[in-house]
């Protein structure tokens, strides 16, 4: 009769037993996967996206013509600060034209718009120019906002969230994961519901 079969008989000493390469990359990538998607530890000692009814932190941004515009000079006024990862970048030029496209229906609503992302100055620059982008973007280089507003970075770019700021600067609603061909019809509805019941 035959014995139990034990591993060592199967891999005799000296002899290791190697895993598959795929084995390997796949640990890797799950390891990545698991800290991108790890809640964010706010400045303010929380966790995560800023949750709606939380004030939102001021931010400042550049338009086309080199005016510098911050959100809390415009209380009073609905906004919407979008962070996106990357100009130029196919999804992210889709959602900044779809802004673009609709700015009109968001203008007559005084609606603003503030597009956050690592890049630099010079970059949002040429990115503004090259679109005709009609809304100032913010350079957040040291990735100071994105880690007030508690965005999650994706290989060492900012997540694409949105969140809509209502007229005394709290959070109002929060997209956690954004659809660029469809994310500024989206936005401009949520604006105009806010506006309705909240009309001071």
């Amino acid at each position: 009769m035959y014995g139990p079969i034990r591993l060592k008989d199967m891999f005799p000493s000296g002899h290791r037993h190697q895993r598959p390469a795929w084995v390997s990359w796949a640990g890797c990538l799950a390891g990545l996967f698991l800290i991108a998607c790890a809640a964010r530890q706010r400045p303010d000692g929380g966790k995560g996206l800023l949750p709606v009814g939380a004030v939102a932190p001021d931010v400042t941004g550049r338009d086309v013509t080199g005016r510098d515009s911050r959100l809390s000079e415009h209380r009073g006024q609905i906004a919407v600060v979008y962070f996106y990862p990357k100009d130029a970048t196919p999804g992210c030029t889709k959602e900044a034209c779809a802004f673009r496209d609709t700015w009109g229906r968001f203008s007559e609503r005084r609606v603003l718009v503030f597009g956050v992302s690592r890049d630099s100055s010079q970059s949002h620059q040429a990115f503004l120019k090259e679109h005709e982008l009609p809304f100032p973007l913010v350079a957040d280089e040291s990735g100071s906002v994105q880690a007030a507003y508690g965005v999650p970075d994706r290989l060492g770019m900012s997540a694409r969230v949105s969140f809509l700021i209502d007229k005394h600067g709290r959070v109002a609603k929060v997209w956690p994961d954004v659809d660029p061909a469809v994310h500024a019809d989206d936005v401009l509805r949520a604006a105009e519901e806010l506006a309705r019941v909240d009309p001071q």
